[in-house]
């Protein structure tokens, strides 16, 4: 095996450093000023493998991509890939081990499911008699910019563009630290070998397996690196919340006064494009800590849903799709051209950016700040029955995180022929292995404690649901969220909505007053109150399963949006 290092230039790059044996993987071997770290990949069973690279640059690993044939370079210098059957995370095909470590820690069911240890290490086993004789990928990164929180994560890839993939989500140590790494976390992504349902017990022939006893997460038969990305999130939202940090699934920014603003959000809701507001700094745009004196991003990169993405209603992520660096995945290009097609959703409607947080102009270079005074839980109701804005009290607020509600519409999602109300605890339901009340009630203290403001917005549908009404504006929805921050909502005149209890502002500036009351913009009035008690339904019969874990003052906010 052959073990190369990212060097000044990609001829030398690609140069071999060493012949490679079980004692010559455990020297530092130092070239041009970078290194390979003490530790090496035996420790894994990662034994009789082709070439190795090593934090490669990123001309190097277009090189090696383009070299294997692993994608195409569009016009603009964006690497596009195709990830196959898998365009998306696949939540039925994850398994923890069930083991002394997790067995009493994580919440068992749907979502987290056990597979026994020794099932386990037979997969993973046939994983590691795979990658004999292939060539691997290292990347060495941290995750969570507060070097006091960080984790070490090695992500080792069968493809130089997953490898890039890494390069572009998570942080980079530098030079000094990349000597003595030590990962805390392995990935080993392996989407070329395939697991056995009947030999395996998997789902399907994808599989993510975490083992948080050997700190190792397995993932095979899908090329989506999403879920690359996610397992790091994963491990976080186990390990976080005994430190008193609540890890989330929320992008953030922060105001020219320092003032911090929180925005949780499934996917399509704007999380991404409302937090990347050129007059605030962008800390990140979908996972962060809140400590007790700090907010920090846990990612150096973004990765960011580009279907139909608009030049001039977003123009900073739009940029990023013609920049070399960024991984395109499954977007539709011109075979001649190169010409990107971002209206294309012939592939899947998931299309995504993958691509260094400096790549947007106004970043945060430290991902650190402050603790936030807002907090916006984004929706996109497809319904039309909720509020374009409300503000929440923190009882309602751990009610709305607990219930995590959004809704998929048709063309959206494979099988979706109209709207589906769709709940994901925490707003992140597939990725938190706790029960979700430990997050809730952490959400509540420190909302509490620190004095944070919520907000409610829906980005969803105005004047009917899918198909009748029309798509919020967003530059209404940019002006309510811009005067929630600013304070001046926080002492606007504001009345109780009668369906589900939060307290809506009766006028906003740049906001025609009509909009802000959902009823008002529906043409038939009765039809919007059977609607609305039809959604407030979905929300009471999802909240039965909090019912035994949340206080009296939760339950009743419950109550009365049942009522």
């Amino acid at each position: 095996m052959l073990i190369t290092r990212s060097c000044q230039s990609s001829t030398r790059a690609l140069a071999p450093l060493q012949r490679d044996n079980e004692d010559s993987r455990e020297l530092n071997v130092h070239q041009t000023g970078l290194v390979i770290p003490k530790t090496g990949l035996g420790s894994l069973g990662l034994k009789n493998l082709g070439n190795v690279y090593w934090n490669l640059t990123v001309p190097a690993l277009y090189e090696q991509a383009v070299r294997r044939g692993e994608g195409s370079i569009a016009d603009g210098g964006a690497f596009v890939v195709r990830t196959g059957v898998h365009t998306g995370r696949s939540p039925n095909d994850k398994f923890f081990v069930e083991d002394s470590e997790s067995r009493d820690r994580i919440d068992w069911g749907k979502t987290n499911k056990p597979m026994a240890p020794d099932r386990y290490r037979a997969l993973y086993n046939r994983m590691i008699g795979y990658a004999q004789r292939r060539d691997l990928f290292v990347r060495d990164c941290w995750a969570g910019a507060d070097p006091e929180h960080r984790i070490g994560v090695r992500v080792i890839t069968e493809t130089a563009w997953h490898n890039l993939f890494a390069r572009n989500m998570f942080l980079r140590p530098n030079h000094e630290e990349l000597q003595d790494f030590a990962p805390d976390f392995t990935i080993l992504n392996l989407p070329g070998f395939q697991a056995d349902p009947a030999l395996d017990g998997t789902a399907s022939d994808c599989a993510v397996l975490v083992n948080f006893t050997d700190r190792v997460v397995a993932i095979c038969g899908t090329w989506y690196a999403g879920e690359i990305k996610k397992s790091v999130f994963t491990i976080l939202n186990y390990l976080l919340p005994d430190k008193g940090i609540l890890p989330m699934h929320a992008s953030a920014n922060v105001g020219p006064a320092g003032d911090v603003a929180i925005f949780f959000g499934l996917s399509g809701t704007g999380k991404t494009t409302l937090s990347a507001d050129p007059s605030r700094t962008l800390l990140g745009d979908d996972e962060h800590g809140w400590g007790e004196t700090s907010l920090f991003n846990f990612e150096g990169g973004c990765y960011a849903k580009v279907i139909k993405l608009s030049r001039d209603a977003e123009p900073e992520i739009y940029a990023t799709t013609e920049r070399f660096g960024t991984v395109l995945e499954n977007v539709v290009f011109d075979p001649e051209s190169r010409a990107l097609d971002l209206d294309d959703g012939r592939f899947t409607e998931n299309t995504r950016a993958c691509y260094p947080l400096d790549f947007i102009p106004n970043a945060s270079l430290s991902g650190t700040a402050g603790t936030p005074e807002n907090i916006i839980m984004l929706t996109a109701d497809a319904f039309g029955v909720l509020p374009p804005i409300s503000r929440l009290t923190p009882e309602q607020a751990m009610y709305h995180f607990l219930s995590g509600y959004t809704a998929r519409v048709a063309g959206t999602e494979k099988g979706v022929t109209e709207p589906q109300a769709t709940f994901s605890t925490c707003f992140g339901a597939p990725f938190m292995p706790r029960h979700p009340t430990v997050y809730a009630k952490m959400l509540g203290e420190k909302m509490a404690r620190q004095n944070v403001k919520c907000w409610l917005v829906n980005t969803g549908w105005s004047g009917g649901g899918f198909g009748v009404g029309h798509r919020m504006s967003i530059r209404h929805t940019r002006a309510m969220v811009r005067a929630a921050l600013d304070g001046t909502l926080a002492s606007a005149a504001s009345a109780p909505d009668p369906h589900f209890g939060m307290h809506v502002p009766t006028a906003c500036p740049d906001v025609p007053g009509d909009v802000l009351n959902p009823k008002n913009t529906w043409r038939d009035k009765k039809a919007y109150d059977r609607a609305a008690r039809d959604v407030a339904h979905r929300f009471e019969k999802n909240f039965e399963q909090f019912a035994s874990h949340v206080d009296n003052k939760v339950m009743q906010v419950a109550i009365r949006a049942a009522a």
